[in-house]
């Protein structure tokens, strides 16, 4: 998982004081092939056992834009995740034209209405909490569209912004 250094007895830590852990799975740099969807989602899914991450959690799958992609990858990523006890969860970069979308479009219906996005588009300049920006992320129409990276790279500290909405709590650790 993305989280570095985290253990079970971090992880048990947080959870108890009551700070929520959004889940990243970034282990790949090709996002191409049924069964290599399979595969990640698979060792995502084992790590999220190893931490003993409660059922019911999103794991999000991290697609950066230069990662090549396809409907397979997202396919085999949705039915592996959906059939075990964590939902199934994507980040990227969902602008109109991306291969990232196109490839989104192409999976199955409900796949796609069934994967939780977080989106890194549009993209607008590091704000502080009190002026963050109204959420307005762009993705694809028909996406639980539930985060949105809004900002990122930050020069006074290397953190990036975010807005999510309050369906997305539920699918937290």
């Amino acid at each position: 998982m993305f989280l570095r250094g985290l253990t079970l007895t971090k992880s048990h830590s947080c959870y108890k004081n009551d700070i929520r852990i959004l889940l990243i799975y970034n282990h790949f740099r090709d996002a191409t092939g049924y069964d290599h969807g399979a595969r990640e989602a698979k060792q995502a899914i084992s790590l999220a056992n190893d931490l003993d991450v409660p059922d019911g959690v999103a794991i999000f799958g991290d697609i950066e834009p230069k990662y090549p992609v396809d409907s397979a990858f997202i396919q085999g990523w949705y039915d592996t995740l959906a059939a075990s006890d964590y939902q199934p969860g994507l980040y990227g970069v969902f602008d109109d034209g991306s291969n990232l979308v196109e490839a989104y479009h192409a999976t199955k219906r409900k796949a796609r209405e069934n994967t939780i996005v977080w989106t890194s588009y549009p993209q607008q300049e590091i704000t502080t909490k009190e002026n963050a920006p109204k959420y307005a992320p762009e993705g694809p129409d028909d996406a639980l569209l539930y985060g949105w990276q809004y900002a990122i790279e930050s020069d006074k500290c290397n953190i990036d912004t975010n807005l999510f909405t309050k369906e997305l709590l539920d699918a937290l650790w």
